[in-house]
């Protein structure tokens, strides 16, 4: 099993170790960690901030866990040297097209949540997204329109190819869970989410025993908040799926709870290539303190070991580690709490 190690920046090398160390104390057999520098680290000690060496290492891995990237004092780089190009580097040379995020309530956080109690405890789905197609990598520029004021413009676009291999990836996730899959769109003004709509459909095909529904962006955006409890894995595009996800992040209550995936098709001998982060960022502002809470990067080791090395058991185990620490009022900063990095870890790890 190896594993490449990119702790990042900020509270990025905290959160890691705390999650190396739940990892660890598995007892996984023939585990191996590969360690590289990402990010602003990687710019400050090579010039750039995803290195060559780093990228082999990634390359020569099963599966990545990646920390966070963002330095304040990378901020006047150039954009392609800034700490942010390394993830998206990374996504790009390792041709990660899915991210899965999912979005679920603890019992007893309730509370933290902006949605009422009785609804919050209902939260619990995954958004499947795309990442590599859409506008955000559509062509782009600047030009003088009709009137002489200056226009921006973007363009949208999706292939079938493209949608149909994100849909295998939420049919599946879905199969899995034992859920149904929600596709989100606007084909009643796009003609990109037209074509997105009929490829879908056509990828259920293979799946008739999973329950699939459509739903307009602006329409999923309000049922997350007013009735989370009929989504089970969410599907959709790039640009729709980076705001619903967030929506569904601040909808839990902390995204120090939140873990992430990407992956693509590329097998290994365990099973499915991932990248896996926590959601949140860098937070500079407390790097080094031992403040931050480590259990979104714990939660997707949790990721990883279902994912790219299908032991559904030991991420069972780490869930309810994870779930029995919060309920224990095991809780950090982001949670009203007092307790540090290590201590979380620390706990989660007797849990087990």
């Amino acid at each position: 099993m190896k594993i490449a190690i990119l702790p990042g920046d900020g509270i990025g090398p905290e959160v890691t170790r705390e999650a190396v160390r739940v990892m660890e104390s598995l007892g996984l057999p023939g585990l191996t960690l590969f360690e590289g520098d990402v990010g602003g680290i990687a710019y400050k000690r090579h010039g750039v901030p995803l290195p060559e060496e780093t990228l082999q290492i990634a390359l020569g891995s099963d599966a990545v866990l990646f920390g966070a990237v963002g330095d304040p004092e990378c901020d006047g780089l150039e954009r392609h040297l800034r700490p942010e190009q390394a993830i998206l580097g990374l996504r790009k040379e390792l041709d990660l097209f899915a991210n899965l995020r999912p979005a679920k309530v603890f019992a007893g956080l309730e509370h933290l949540s902006p949605l009422q109690p009785d609804i919050a405890k209902t939260l619990d789905l995954l958004i499947v997204r795309e990442l590599t197609g859409d506008v955000y990598f559509g062509d782009k520029g600047e030009r003088v329109a009709n009137d002489g004021s200056p226009e921006g413009w973007d363009m949208m676009s999706y292939s079938a190819n493209e949608v149909s291999r994100i849909a295998r990836v939420a049919f599946r996730a879905a199969r899995a869970a034992g859920k149904g899959v929600t596709s989100v769109d606007k084909a009643n003004v796009l003609e990109t989410s037209q074509v997105w709509r009929d490829t879908v459909k056509e990828a259920a095909g293979p799946h008739p025993d999973i329950e699939l529904e459509h739903m307009y962006v602006d329409n999923a955006a309000m049922q997350i908040i007013s009735r989370p409890s009929q989504f089970g894995v969410i599907l959709t595009g790039n640009l729709f799926g980076d705001i619903l996800s967030d929506l569904a992040s601040a909808a839990v209550g902390s995204i120090g709870l939140l873990p992430s995936a990407s992956i693509g098709e590329r097998k290994t001998d365990h099973g499915i290539f991932g990248l896996y982060e926590p959601i949140h960022g860098s937070a500079p502002d407390i790097a080094g303190q031992g403040k931050a809470n480590p259990m979104a990067t714990v939660l997707s080791v949790a990721m990883m070991l279902r994912h790219s090395f299908s032991r559904e058991e030991e991420a069972a185990r780490i869930e309810a580690a994870v779930a029995k620490a919060l309920a224990d009022g095991i809780r950090g900063g982001d949670l009203g709490g007092t307790h540090g990095c290590e201590e979380i870890g620390g706990a989660i790890i007797e849990r087990l």
